[in-house]
């Protein structure tokens, strides 16, 4: 096979496979790592040519075109010295090897010895003759194909060399255009790093400049003060970050961005990557610290470690600023900075004694509705509040109480607890100073009137001073009901002082755990006299009437003729707003009763039709006579204040309306008797005014054995130990002092007793055990009465176990009256006027005023007959028992009665 140059190429490829190299994709350009082009394997082939030839050299420094039809003539020429060169080859290693023919010959002669040598027969002969002609065969065909291999080699040969020449000429025109595209690139890559350098070193040129700026400008004369640039941009970037919420995130996203942008063009300037590359490779940079290790050169190396840095920075700030953020916010729920989002709620804003009862007594009234929101505000920290509050021993009942921390002088801390949506506010007063207390009540109800968003509910305050009151409801106006602490608790010691377990009394009315008063219009009563109305609840004790056409004036114990019209609403005394509903009128009869003028009734027919289990209920109620007088004369008495109260001249004005008149009220304390007059003429008290009573000084301290063996005290008819004004701000200390007079004095009564050493023989048979001392004590407390003003509700226990004083509580009291008027407004109303002096107030009366030993009456018939009194039985205490009956329940059942049982009612004032 020959090999003709001549031919055109194409000739020769359509047979032929081209290299791998050929068929790969031709680019017109190709990045390169350095400045001149990576050297290929062709090229390879080109710079170590066969030792016969050697092609003519490229030089690499060629900068300019070489002229086309120049290139094809080196070409042609070197393409045909190859030729020549190969041509030579071939012949010589054609020469070498042996023919054909020659090998077929030398076989011949061969075999012919060999037939000559031996004789075989005629059948091997042919066998071995087939073998040879085969064997011969393969032979020849062998060296055939090894010829035509070496004739493809040598045409590979010359198709590799015309494709190593077609090759050079377009290396030529890549390596311009890549020279061209560097000189071009090289100058864009040093202005970007040149630039990311000029942005680095601005903010550190722009302070020094306005550092050297301020030196110019600074006056010369040194007592002038004028502020640097510096300074003043400094405060303009603290202003900034503390005055904008989301400035330190904004800040840190603009240094995050800053960052990479710079990152981006140093590795632009640095790498031959194009910019978008760059700005992605400083971002892993800035997000991944280890994404620069990958990094070649020197160059790329500093400008991926310095983003790297840069990159740890902005992440310890970015991991420092959610740090903050997560602890403030944990911080601001737990110190209560957080928003109450609630509705028809009981705000409490302050902090005292009394808050603990407050709640309780909350949490009773809401029992009814499944529990109630309770938001608790005052200037202490929310975790001390919670742990105080959960210390109570008493079950909250389903209500939920939420502390926050905050100024109710604040009307942004107003606005976190939802004072424009709560249904009740109450405003406790400090403990310590009265007026102080007050002063701050006052800034407090200046405070809610300015709520812009204005208040749904109410206001509870409760002060110290009666003076003050008058005030606090100038500012409030109608929204303001007030309760008046020290005058509460006052008024409440004299009534129980001159009625034994009255305060137990008060106790289950004032509280939500057994009756209270509930205020509630029934349209199907509408046209009933009172009278009726007295008789129509099974579950209530009706006791009042609120007169819609007086203004909502409520009336206590109205006349029996009042006829309810419509509006009106009945004032009730019943276990819950929900347990008392009016039912079927029983029938009355008539019966002659005496110095009672009753209006005329007209006849009533009645149907009954049908049969119920109740029929016994609307049974006819007969009245009867009443065994004694209506009017009950009053008797002197001899009364002992031990102690000073602020209000001390308000309490003798109070006494002296309800005592007889020649009635003695001794006073004794530590307060001289000069300073004494002068306190109470302050307090606007005129003594020669007094009608009733008269004041007999004496002076001493009540905790000591001897200054009180120095008084009468087995002849007073009731004792009343104050807490002191002078300890009065430690309800722990006046405890203790109280509690040590009150054993002081029972024990220096029951030893004056004449009587004392018979009882004491009869009882252990006269040993001094701890029972034969209480049992004096109780024979004192038959004498004479003891109340005893308690602050601290732990001192309760003490009391009611020894059982020697009819004690009163100050603080739970009060905190029942205060949630009382924070669950309806209106009973403020009613307790105010069984406080004061005037009108109907809260009294125990002895059985013998309505019936006769034991008479078999219901307690609607004992109902009916007090109000020839008028009065209005609301419960009852059996002889034998402790404790006093409000509402019983079934109020038509007949009972045998003692002269010794009281029935607690509510009566005019004698």
């Amino acid at each position: 096979m020959s090999l003709d140059l001549d031919s055109p190429s194409t000739t020769n490829r359509d047979w032929i496979f081209p290299s791998q190299s050929f068929n790969l994709p031709r680019t017109p350009a190709r990045r390169f790592s350095s400045s001149y082009p990576r050297t290929t394997s062709l090229q390879n082939s080109l710079s170590h040519p066969p030792s016969n030839s050697t092609p003519p050299a490229v030089p690499r420094t060629l900068r300019r075109r070489i002229s086309h039809r120049h290139r094809i003539v080196e070409r042609e020429s070197s393409v045909d010295a190859v030729t020549d060169g190969k041509s030579n080859d071939f012949a010589v290693q054609s020469g070498e090897c042996p023919s054909s023919g020659n090998k077929t010959t030398s076989v011949d002669k061969k075999f012919t010895s060999f037939f000559r040598r031996f004789t075989v027969s005629r059948q091997t002969a042919c066998i071995i003759a087939i073998l040879v002609t085969c064997f011969t065969c393969l032979v020849h065909k062998n060296f055939s194909l090894h010829n035509q291999v070496n004739d493809l080699q040598d045409e590979l040969s010359k198709l590799n060399i015309r494709l190593r020449r077609c090759n050079i000429s377009d290396s030529i025109d890549i390596i311009d255009s890549i020279s061209e595209h560097n000189v071009s690139g090289a100058s864009l890559k040093n202005t970007a790093l040149i630039l990311s350098f000029m942005m680095l070193s601005l903010p550190l040129a722009f302070i020094k400049y306005m550092g050297y700026i301020s030196y110019i400008r600074r006056p010369s004369d040194s007592n002038t003060e004028e502020l640097s640039l510096n300074k003043q941009l400094a405060y303009r970037v603290d202003v900034f970050l503390s005055f904008h919420p989301y400035a330190k995130p904004l800040t840190l996203l603009v240094a995050t961005l800053l960052l990479i942008c710079l990152g981006g063009l140093a590795l632009f300037g640095v790498t031959d990557d194009s910019i978008a590359d760059c700005l992605w490779l400083s971002w892993t940079y800035v997000a991944d610290s280890g994404n620069h290790t990958n990094s070649e050169g020197i160059g790329p190396r500093l400008v991926s470690v310095s983003v790297s840095f840069g990159g740890m920075l902005i992440f310890a700030m970015m991991l420092g600023l959610v740090s903050d953020a997560i602890s403030e916010k944990f911080d601001s729920l737990r110190k209560g900075r957080s928003e109450v989002v609630e509705q028809n709620h009981t705000l409490i804003l302050g902090w005292s004694d009394k808050l603990g009862s407050l709640l309780n007594q909350l949490a009773i009234a809401n029992e009814s509705l499944g529990g109630g929101t309770v938001v608790v505000m005052a200037e202490r920290d929310k975790e001390e509040m919670e742990l105080d509050i959960a210390k109570m021993e008493f079950d909250f009942r389903g209500t939920s109480v939420i502390c926050r921390s905050g100024s109710p002088l604040i009307l942004a801390d107003l606005k976190k607890v939802s004072v424009s949506k709560a249904r009740a506010i109450v405003v406790l007063a400090e403990d310590g100073n009265a007026d102080q207390s007050d002063a701050r009540a006052l800034r407090t109800v200046l405070s809610l009137t300015g709520v812009k968003e204005g208040l749904r509910g109410h206001l509870v305050v409760e002060l110290g001073d009666l003076d003050n009151e008058v005030l606090v409801k100038l500012v409030g106006g109608d929204l303001v009901e007030t309760v008046v602490a020290h005058d509460v608790i006052g008024r409440l010691m004299i009534q129980c002082a001159r009625q034994p377990g009255l305060a137990q009394i008060w106790e289950d009315i004032l509280g939500f755990e057994n009756c209270e008063f509930y205020i509630k219009k029934w349209p199907q009563l509408h046209g009933m006299q009172f009278e009726e109305v007295l008789i129509s609840f099974p579950d209530a004790i009706p006791c009042g009437i609120k007169v819609a056409s007086s203004g909502g004036k409520i009336i206590l114990n109205p006349d029996d003729s009042y006829v309810l019209q419509e509006g009106d609403e009945v004032l009730v005394i019943a276990e819950d707003d929900d347990s008392y509903a009016p039912a079927a009128l029983p029938m009355v009869k008539e019966a002659s009763l005496m110095h009672i003028v009753r209006p005329t009734r007209k006849p009533q027919k009645i149907l009954l039709t049908g049969w119920r289990r109740d029929i016994d209920d609307m049974i006819v109620v007969q009245r009867g006579n009443l065994p004694k007088n209506l009017i009950i004369p009053k008797t002197t008495e001899r009364i002992l204040f031990c102690g000073w109260r602020r209000d001390m001249e308000d309490m003798i004005l109070v006494l002296d309306a309800f005592l007889a008149h020649g009635s003695e009220l001794w006073m004794f304390n530590e307060v001289s008797e000069k300073e004494r007059e002068k306190k109470l003429t302050d307090g606007g008290l005129d003594i020669s005014r007094l009608a009733n009573i008269i004041l007999v000084n004496r002076e001493g301290n009540a905790v000591i054995r001897r200054h009180l063996e120095s008084l009468p005290l087995e002849s007073f008819d009731s004792i009343l130990i104050l807490a002191d004004e002078s300890v009065e701000d430690s309800a722990i200390q006046a405890d203790s002092r109280s509690l040590a007079t009150l054993l002081l004095i029972r024990d220096i009564q029951a030893k004056r007793l004449p009587y004392r050493e018979s009882m004491v023989s009869k009882i252990h048979g006269g040993s001094s055990s701890q029972g034969s001392w209480r049992e004096e004590m109780q024979q004192a407390s038959d004498k004479s009465v003891i109340i005893s003003e308690i602050l601290d509700p732990r001192t309760k226990n003490l009391l009611s176990m020894s059982k020697i004083s009819d004690y009163v509580l100050s603080n739970e009291l009060v905190s029942m009256a205060l949630a009382m008027v924070a669950e309806d407004r209106q009973i403020n109303d009613v307790l105010e006027e069984l406080f004061a002096e005037e009108g109907n107030e809260m009294q125990i009366r002895g059985a013998a005023l309505y019936l006769c030993d034991s008479e078999e009456l219901s307690f609607y018939e004992v109902l009916l007959r007090a109000r020839q009194r008028r009065e209005i039985v609301i419960g009852y205490r059996l002889a034998n028992a402790d404790k006093a009956v409000i509402n019983p329940p079934a109020k038509t059942e007949r009972r045998k009665w003692s002269v010794k049982d009281v029935f607690v009612v509510i009566a005019d004032k004698e």
